[in-house]
């Protein structure tokens, strides 16, 4: 599991936690009964608090990603691989619906919303 906090984001510590690992789980990199590092481990190898990372884990739990099995730990939760691009491409449409408020007020048109999504992105 490959996790990195940054403070340039302006996203809470807790939120990057829950985003990254999230889109592990999304992508397949993090496999059903996976079982997470402990709270206290992730928290001392990031430096972080201990608060912090739990709760990221519940917003993952709350969120059907992981599952906690008391006495044994944190556990990716069980999706058929079919159901990780339905459950992707929803946290995806989620998110925009978000942001989306954002880039309106802006005065932005949709043809320049894909032109700058397309360029960040690396697509011409």
């Amino acid at each position: 599991m490959d996790l990195s906090i940054t403070g340039s984001t302006g996203l809470p510590i807790y939120q990057q936690l829950h985003d990254q690992i999230a889109a592990q789980i999304l992508t397949g990199d993090l496999k059903a009964g996976r079982c997470l590092p402990p709270i206290r481990t992730v928290a001392k190898e990031l430096g972080i608090s201990v608060i912090t990372v739990k709760k990221a884990w519940e917003r993952l739990e709350n969120s059907g990603l992981i599952v906690t099995m008391a006495g044994k730990g944190c556990f990716v939760a069980g999706t058929p691989s079919s159901g990780l691009v339905d459950r992707r491409e929803a946290t995806a449409q989620e998110r925009l619906r978000k942001e989306l408020p954002y880039y309106r007020a802006l005065g932005l048109e949709l043809d320049t919303l894909l032109r700058l999504v397309r360029g960040v992105y690396g697509e011409p």
